[in-house]
């Protein structure tokens, strides 16, 4: 299933690799794509996956989710 994760708090190309490198260890994500200039990451997970691990993931790095839909 795919999920759009907006993300504040990117401001560069190292923000988008510490936010890629830590949702992609993550198990049951297959795929991230994070996008800069939209401040989102468009995630592939499985139904295991909750919105709440996705959530306190990136707030461990440093970012807020604003959405994830």
């Amino acid at each position: 299933m795919k999920k759009t994760v907006s993300i504040s708090g990117m401001t560069c190309g190292h923000c988008v690799k510490r936010v890629e490198n830590a949702l992609g260890e993550l198990s049951g994500i297959t795929s991230v794509v994070v996008n800069l200039a939209e401040k989102n990451a468009i995630i592939e997970v499985d139904e295991n996956t909750s919105d709440a691990l996705i959530r306190e993931t990136i707030d461990d790095i440093g970012y807020t989710v604003e959405a994830i839909n």
